[in-house]
């Protein structure tokens, strides 16, 4: 498939995944009894969008050739799109245009810059880690590293999706709410896909999970996108047990496509005292030498 044919077909895939959640009823339509689709028939999008049949079946196709913002502003409002999902829209159908198109990524570059790893180093008292857009984890501090310790121990790349997915059992050990952290991770994964198709690594690592895990099949269907944002998290640590923590996720600006989540309980909490008991045991750890407790991630650099 050329860059072309995969442009339409995500602009397909998309519109298709979501006009199928709408119903009848949540639009003022009749529900009917002889309904052959899940959701929106094409021709109700067109009707309650105010366009033609005709010119939004070329849309869904990816044919419809500059869509004006009043247009996209009322197929979105149809579809009932989010911020994130009117976004990747708009991302999808830039795609379509050959300008957009023969604008190539430069190669995207995981190298961990030398103020990233003073920041990191910097805060020891705080778990911290970066991730690239595809979820690979290129440097952590120790105390990002002892939170994510089963990560770390994966064979083959250190990739937080393809431990939620290929190690499912420890994965769903270490993250008590698994369902939602893995639906998070696929629709931000989804709106990686729809700004760099053609990234091997990214085509790559979709293909093993696709292959190696139903669980990603199914959510990958869903076409569902969310962007990377602040959060909080819930862990169930061998060492601190289960425990709730907030995280800021913070971009390089100097790489775009990395990501430092920072871990920030609030002083004097007892997720506070809980990551103090992480440190301390992980000082403990390294002073005795065990070979598996480090202080950053890996380095593509020294790879």
């Amino acid at each position: 498939m050329d860059e072309k044919e995969a442009a339409r077909a995500a602009v397909r895939e998309f519109l298709t995944a979501r006009r199928a959640r709408v119903t009848p009823a949540d639009s003022g339509l009749p529900q009917g009894t002889r309904r052959r689709v899940k959701g929106l028939r094409r021709e109700e999008v067109a009707l309650l969008a105010g366009v033609s049949p005709e010119y939004y079946v070329r849309l869904e196709r990816g044919q419809a050739t500059g869509p004006s913002p009043g247009v996209v502003d009322a197929v979105a409002a149809v579809l009932r799109l989010d911020d994130d999902e009117r976004a990747h829209l708009d991302r999808l159908l830039a795609a379509l245009s050959p300008a957009t198109r023969q604008r190539r990524r430069s190669a995207a570059r995981d190298l961990i810059t030398p103020g990233v790893r003073v920041l990191l180093d910097s805060l020891d008292h705080l778990p911290a880690v970066v991730f690239n857009a595809r979820f690979d984890i290129l440097a952590a501090n120790p105390l990002g590293r002892a939170l994510l310790a089963p990560v770390f121990d994966m064979p083959g790349r250190t990739n937080s999706a393809r431990f939620l997915f290929l190690d499912e059992p420890r994965a769903r050990d270490l993250f008590p709410e698994w369902d939602r952290i893995t639906a998070g991770t696929v629709a931000i994964l989804r709106v990686e896909a729809g700004l760099h198709p053609h990234d091997p690594d990214l085509t790559e690592l979709i293909g093993e999970l696709a292959t190696r895990s139903t669980e990603f099949r199914t959510r990958w269907a869903d076409n569902d996108v969310r962007a990377a944002r602040a959060g909080a998290k819930t862990f169930r640590h061998p060492i601190i047990g289960e425990i709730t923590l907030p995280y800021e996720a913070l971009r390089v600006d100097a790489v775009s496509n990395q990501i430092i989540n920072v871990y920030t309980p609030q002083p004097g909490s007892p997720e506070a005292d809980a990551i103090r008991l992480l440190a301390s045991w992980n000082a403990d750890d390294q002073r005795i030498g065990n070979p598996t407790a480090g202080t950053r991630g890996p380095n593509p650099e020294e790879s």
